[in-house]
């Protein structure tokens, strides 16, 4: 009985006729012929792409640069009219002056400003380490006294980097009063140049490069740069994960002509721009169209080769083969269907388990949360009721109904918590109102007002004149901040001078910072899963930050903790900042 798995040999008589060879030779000749026209076709195609695409580049380059260095132009002369400034320079009183550098910086997105006076010391800057600095030495501070213009100036760093400014003076009717500086962000462009397989430079009028991908190419000229750091190797350096180099075919490394070089004029005080490009995305193109024609020929040559040497019983063969698979196919997929069938049935029964365990397991995480968020309420309460106490037993009725009014108003809180537990398992928003947080800060702290009388803990507060608004839920965020401020207080309970730090600060968006002075927190990662808790039993569940938690993901920010560098923990909220134009909207509506 013979193996069905065994092929049958080939004998002479069963030999590729000499039609057949000569249909074999005349098809690898067609396919030897086709690739190696298709090489040179497609080098020559996709070589002028890609110089095309590195000349457009480098126009956009060069576009980017003009635009950056237009836009910042105009802002020391509007900055040398501006009355503020020039009265600060006429008084010598320059407290808002820092503050109003900062707010030009980030409407003109400048890199920095800089207000010198008369005799060349650093009176304002967005930068405050340079504040009372002397610049009277510097060219841009020089030249713009010279000039009665606005002087552009380019100095290199200790770091061997450039730093580019815009200087223009600023005078009064009696003459020259100070100097306003402002720089000019380059260096980004250096950062989104070396996303993109290219290394690129600019030379100032004098040919030293200015601006590179390569550091080691600045203020040098272009061929002392390339001497030092070859084109290719700055290349790769640019882009991590640049094509492999032995592609590149033989010819054009033999040639010295791995890279293209494009070069343009940019249009500003004889500045020029330069790109070095990879001629391995080239060939990288190149080789797959090849692969795919070759995979193709060679899928034909497969296919004539069968056809030329099979013979009928092999047909009948490999059917019966087939047959014998399929049948054995067929029979394990029914044992297959049937053990998935109980695999879904004993499924089905743990889901139904499943589904009962943590239904109990809400219920239990409920009832911990009800009671970890009462208790606060219930403490001021408490506290409320003893001070009422005696107030009444010395006849003092109307202080009395203070702190009735404040019970009552304690009350009402613990049914808008009540119903926001309910929350906890679900996204809100339907109360989401324009609300100032300075006021619920200071609600909180009114909140905390018998813990804190009844302990001598430093607070200090740090919050901003001006309303700092956002859209949400004020009695939500008040919770939060309760959560905070007490369990910063239950961290300090072990320290001499305990003290804890509430910071408000509007940016792109607001944070409220509440820090303390305590040991810290050892495990941050699993600091906001519910029921984890440092405290001792008896006095936390470890609900209270998983709850706040999702209280400010459900605002639209994020809650988060770190320790600080100088001991103690620090808890962040981060919210999104409601602009001026849709907090008038809010009120409109």
């Amino acid at each position: 009985m013979s193996d069905p798995k065994t092929k049958p040999v080939l004998t002479p008589s069963t030999g590729v006729s000499l039609r057949a060879r000569l249909v074999l030779v005349a098809l690898i000749s067609f396919a030897v012929l086709v690739v190696f026209f298709s090489n040179r076709w497609l080098t020559e195609r996709y070589t002028e792409t890609t110089r095309n695409r590195a000349e457009l580049r480098v126009a956009l380059y060069s576009g980017n640069l003009i635009s950056e260095l237009q836009r910042n132009s105009v802002v020391p002369l509007l900055l040398s009219r501006d009355p503020a400034l020039i009265n600060a320079l006429n008084s010598a009183n320059y407290t808002q002056s820092t503050a109003r550098l900062i707010s030009y910086r980030d409407e003109i997105e400048a890199a920095s400003l800089l207000l010198l006076d008369k005799d060349g010391r650093a009176v304002a800057a967005t930068n405050r380490e340079t504040l009372g600095s002397q610049h009277r030495t510097n060219s841009y501070y020089v030249d713009a006294l010279r000039s009665s213009d606005t002087v552009f100036t380019t100095v290199r760093t200790e770091a061997g980097a450039y730093e580019f400014a815009y200087s223009r003076k600023i005078e009064d009717s009696d003459g020259v009063i100070g100097v306003i500086v402002v720089g000019v962000d380059l260096r980004k462009f250096e950062n989104s140049w070396s996303g993109i397989s290219d290394a690129v430079l600019v030379t100032n009028s004098e040919g030293s490069v200015i601006l590179a991908t390569e550091p080691r190419w600045r203020g040098k000229p272009e061929g002392e740069a390339l001497a030092t750091v070859s084109a290719t190797d700055a290349i790769r350096r640019s882009v991590s994960n640049v094509s492999d180099w032995s592609g590149l075919p033989s010819e054009v490394l033999f040639l010295g002509e791995a890279v293209m070089r494009h070069e343009a004029r940019v249009p500003f005080q004889g500045w020029r721009i330069a790109s070095f490009t990879s001629y391995a995305s080239v060939r990288e193109k190149v080789n797959a169209v090849l692969s795919l024609e070759i995979m193709a020929f060679a899928m034909l040559l497969s296919l004539t080769f069968y056809l030329i040497s099979r013979r009928a019983q092999w047909r009948s063969m490999l059917f019966a083969q087939e047959s014998a698979e399929l049948r054995q196919l067929n029979d394990a997929l029914q044992r297959e269907i049937a053990e998935r069938q109980r695999a879904e049935e004993h499924l089905q029964v743990a889901e139904q388990t499943l589904a009962q365990s943590s239904k109990l397991a809400a219920l239990g995480e409920m009832s911990a949360a009800v009671s970890h968020e009462l208790n606060q309420p219930l403490a001021a309460m408490k506290t409320y009721l003893a001070g009422a106490k005696l107030l009444l037993q010395r006849k003092r009725p109307d202080e009395a109904l203070s702190s009735f009014q404040r019970i009552d108003d304690l009350i009402e809180r613990m049914g808008a918590i009540t119903r926001q537990l309910k929350s906890y398992a679900r996204k809100g928003g339907d109360a989401f109102e324009a609300m100032d947080v300075r006021q619920s800060v200071s609600t909180a702290l009114s909140m905390m007002e018998p813990q804190l009388k009844s302990r001598d803990v430093r607070i200090t507060r740090n919050i901003p004149r001006d309303p700092v608004m956002v859209m949400g839920d004020r009695l939500r965020l008040e919770q939060v901040l309760i959560n905070l401020l007490r369990n910063a207080l239950d961290a300090t309970k072990a320290v001499a001078q305990p003290q804890v730090d509430i910071i408000v600060s509007r940016g792109d968006y607001v944070l409220i910072t509440v820090r303390d002075n305590g040991d810290g927190v050892d495990d941050l990662d699993n600091l906001f899963e519910p029921f984890y808790t440092t405290k001792a039993p008896g006095d936390g569940v470890g609900l209270g930050l998983a709850i706040s938690s999702g209280i400010v993901t459900d605002l639209g920010g994020r809650l988060t903790a770190r320790n600080g560098q100088d001991g103690g923990a620090v808890f962040e909220v981060e919210l999104p900042i409601l602009k001026q134009e849709e907090a008038e909207i809010e009120a409109a509506e």
